[in-house]
């Protein structure tokens, strides 16, 4: 597993934990890293078949697989607790953990996630799954940002949308790795179990996101014993890439608020 160390290095720093979407790499908290490096440690990584870990997404084992190459990095570290931040899939990871070793989280802050996927989500990998097996790796790349950003931002910023389509047409995860990348978040289904959650938990979502329907996290804050939901009206599913300033102003806040003891008990 590559993963990467930014911000504090004394004993005394709290360790935050970054983990991206489907895509998968690191480099996607680019914004978030640098604010949030003064006041943590802060550790991403490249999920299993993506970026600089590369290799082979197992064909069974999901979301807890996933899971477990978080935990191995956790052990190389000798990190025994951090505050995990997930977005969409990586948001997974942190709810998957929470229930496993619930003493490796702190608190908890899930970015457009889901304890179920909903049917409209299906619909959406319905349609780049058929991109990518009937018109190929370029058009699902080309796709891909109509189910990430707002029009208005994808119109207002020509020069990084080629840019990220061409980066991401020459370092495609594989065809093989992003269908069981997929299937993993389509399988994951813990909504019976949200209420064994005792984490103090954050949960963003933006009412304009065209792949998971807010009401996805509406559900998670009223299923988790101790979450409450930040809401915004426009950022799309990448509301920390389209808007960051606001976004790390809330997450700070959230990360830097004095502890809610009920979050301890997990």
């Amino acid at each position: 597993m590559h993963f990467d160390l930014h911000g504090r290095t004394d004993a005394g720093a709290r360790t935050v934990l970054l983990s991206s979407g489907l895509g998968g790499s690191g480099a996607y908290w680019a914004e978030q890293i640098s604010a949030l490096a003064p006041d943590f440690r802060v550790v991403t990584y490249d999920h299993r078949g993506t970026g600089r870990t590369g290799g082979d997404v197992p064909e069974t084992g999901g979301i807890s697989a996933m899971t477990d190459d978080v935990l191995e990095i956790l052990d190389a570290l000798d990190v025994d607790q951090v505050d995990f931040v997930g977005h969409a899939l990586g948001g997974l990871i942190g709810l998957d953990i929470a229930l496993r070793q619930p003493r490796r989280i702190g608190r908890l802050v899930l970015v457009n996630a889901w304890s179920k996927a909903d049917p409209h989500s299906g619909r959406c990998f319905d349609i780049r799954i058929e991109l990518l097996e009937k018109s190929g790796i370029p058009a699902f790349i080309k796709a891909q940002p109509l189910f990430l950003y707002p029009a208005v931002w994808m119109a207002e910023n020509p020069e990084r949308m080629a840019a990220d389509e061409a980066h991401g047409i020459a370092h495609f995860q594989g065809k093989a790795n992003i269908l069981r990348r997929i299937a993993a978040l389509r399988a994951f289904d813990i909504d019976d179990r949200l209420a064994e959650i005792g984490h103090e938990t954050l949960v963003m979502a933006t009412k304009d996101d065209l792949l998971v329907p807010w009401t996805r996290s509406q559900r998670l804050v009223e299923g988790l014993a101790n979450a409450v939901l930040d809401l915004v009206d426009h950022g799309g599913h990448a509301v920390n890439v389209v808007d960051p300033d606001p976004f790390n102003q809330r997450l700070l806040q959230f990360l830097k608020s004095p502890n809610d003891t009920k979050a301890t008990e997990s």
